[in-house]
């Protein structure tokens, strides 16, 4: 990757929304919420607390997350859509 997240950042990769319901309607793009999964390509080498210390994060490369619905930062590289996170936005890490 061409960009290196700062501090308590990380960066991820958008996972599509699902396009049919569990009753197997399919949905139109109007009608579609925007993804809140995504997954880290990226991550910062860690916040740096009071004391100086580098405190690592706890997501890495690969893992599958959840974020809230209206965080981050879209940015694109490489005509591929990513978008930059703080750690804090992150809600869970999905299996």
């Amino acid at each position: 990757m061409k960009v290196q997240p700062l501090a308590d950042r990380i960066i991820v990769e958008v996972l599509e929304a699902r396009e049919k319901t569990k009753g197997g309607i399919l949905l139109p793009d109007s009608a579609k919420e925007k993804p809140q999964e995504a997954k880290v390509v990226a991550v910062g080498k860690g916040k740096v607390s009071d004391d100086g210390k580098v405190v690592p994060l706890e997501l890495k490369a690969g893992d599958k997350i959840l974020f809230g619905k209206y965080t981050g930062t879209e940015i694109t590289v490489d005509d591929k859509e990513y978008l930059i996170l703080k750690e804090e936005d992150v809600l869970a890490i999905t299996k």
